[in-house]
């Protein structure tokens, strides 16, 4: 029995509106794409305004 593929998020930072794709990544960042939100270490924080994982939340785009 195969597993149904679980579907890509995208999250938005809540302070200044950027956004994540699990399906791209953030190479700059070093996220590769496909890096799933749960794979992102907690310490990591949004590129554009330096808030942590807590001020995202899921959108859908």
């Amino acid at each position: 029995m195969l597993d149904t593929p679980v579907a890509y998020k995208t999250l938005m930072c809540l302070v200044c509106g950027w956004i994540y794709s699990e399906k791209d990544g953030e190479p700059d960042e070093g996220l590769a794409p496909g890096t799933r939100w749960d794979d992102i270490p907690d310490s990591w924080v949004c590129p554009e305004c330096g808030v942590g994982k807590i001020d995202f939340t899921m959108v859908e785009i």
